[in-house]
């Protein structure tokens, strides 16, 4: 098992999503059980479901220096980051470490490949477009590379595409070189933004629902997809701050199958115990919990009994992809700003979309808002291939 971490500080985090922008669109959206989920109107041909979308994004386009990175994703990514003063809490650590020990760790699931589509929907002679001549958006580093750009930083820079546990698995990759003496802090986090790749590709999967998610409800059909951006700078803790802390993760691969997950748990479950060993607790000492909880038939299965039979009945639980749809790349950094929010406020967020439990579903379930003292939280993002994450976080003074 895990030596204990050393608990990392969690100076700056924001989020935007279909629930708006910045943490408190998300706190107001939790606190009314206000989802953002819309009928499709994505799509370059028909295609009946719901999605997430971020308003206003197609008339923010990037500024001029930094034209070259011009495409969805990016837009999303400088939209995010503009909120909750994050920008200047990055510029304030590169000033205090210097460019060289800040990292950009990332997480994705498709880039820029909206861009890459539409290249090859515009074809001039069997070339992309002259507008499209620019390689480094045609590439899964799109993201690191423009925010490392952005920021002007020299320390580390990487991707992680591990479908949607990828902008967990950051943190982790946060506190290992932090660990290591490699950097002094990382901005990790995420960004997806729609595009026919997502939305069909998933659909072929007959994964997609046509009408809003419903995780955990035993009638659920299907996933609604989303896009969201989201980031939080990772610190040394100092004693005596105020600021959230990270404390622990978990990381596992099942391999069971391409896209559906251990029968049994097994990944899902190793992930969780790692997590709670690395933060040095006990199920019984987690407050909440932000599930995965897709609305895909085996994943809420599998995560449902794994509570159920791994936490006593005061731990509350939820998802909230009723809120955001799946945002796929960006889950995990969204739902860890969904969870920083929760200990914040000591509002246990609604399984937004259920009306009707599926019986595999314990006590542990919060069906509606609640209102709770929530000292310490996990998040669990659980990926295609197995590739498992689970975050624990706590308020100071709470794992002591």
């Amino acid at each position: 098992m895990p030596h204990p971490m050393p608990p990392l500080a969690v100076t700056a985090f924001t989020a935007t999503s279909a629930l708006g922008r910045g943490r408190e669109a998300h706190a107001r959206a939790i606190a009314d059980s206000t989802g953002g989920l819309a009928p499709n109107d994505f799509s370059t041909a028909p295609l009946p479901c719901w999605i997430g979308r971020v308003a206003g994004l197609e008339d923010e386009p990037l500024p001029r220096e930094h034209a070259q990175w011009e495409c969805r994703n990016n837009r999303l990514a400088w939209l995010a980051l503009r909120q909750d003063a994050f920008i200047e809490a990055v510029h304030a650590a590169r000033e205090h470490y210097g460019a060289s020990r800040v990292a950009v760790l990332l997480g994705t699931s498709t880039a820029s490949i909206g861009a890459t589509e539409e290249g090859y929907r515009r074809l001039d002679h069997g070339a992309f477009p002259a507008d499209l001549h620019r390689p480094a958006i045609h590439t899964p580093h799109s993201l690191a590379g423009f925010v490392a750009s952005l920021f002007d930083l020299e320390g580390p820079c990487l991707t992680v595409a591990t479908a949607c546990s990828s902008s967990a698995k950051v943190f982790a990759n946060a506190e290992r070189m932090i660990r290591l003496g490699l950097v002094d802090a990382a901005v990790v986090g995420g960004v997806d933004t729609l595009c026919d790749s997502v939305l069909f590709g998933f659909n072929s999967l007959e994964l997609v629902s046509e009408e809003p998610c419903r995780p955990f409800d035993a009638g659920r059909n299907g996933i609604s997809l989303g896009e969201a951006g989201g980031f939080a700078l990772i610190e040394r803790a100092i004693e005596g701050g105020t600021t959230p802390l990270f404390i622990g993760y978990g990381e596992a691969s099942d391999a069971h199958h391409m896209s559906t997950p251990h029968p049994e748990g097994l990944g899902a479950e190793l992930a969780l115990r790692d997590a709670l060993a690395r933060a040095g607790l006990e199920a019984g000492d987690i407050d909440y919990i932000n599930l995965h909880g897709t609305a895909s038939q085996k994943n809420d299965e599998v995560e449902a009994s794994l509570v159920a039979r791994s936490f006593p009945a005061s731990t509350r639980a939820s998802s909230t992809k009723g809120f955001t749809g799946h945002t796929l790349g960006a889950a995990g950094i969204v739902e860890a700003v969904m969870t920083l929010l929760v200990m914040r406020d000591g509002i246990v967020p609604a399984n937004l979309g259920a009306t009707m439990p599926d019986p595999l579903c314990g006590p542990q379930m919060a069906w509606q808002v609640e209102k709770a003292d929530v000292r310490i939280a996990l998040s669990n993002s659980f990926g295609f291939g197995g590739n498992n994450a689970c975050l624990a976080f706590a308020r100071r003074g709470a794992a002591a």
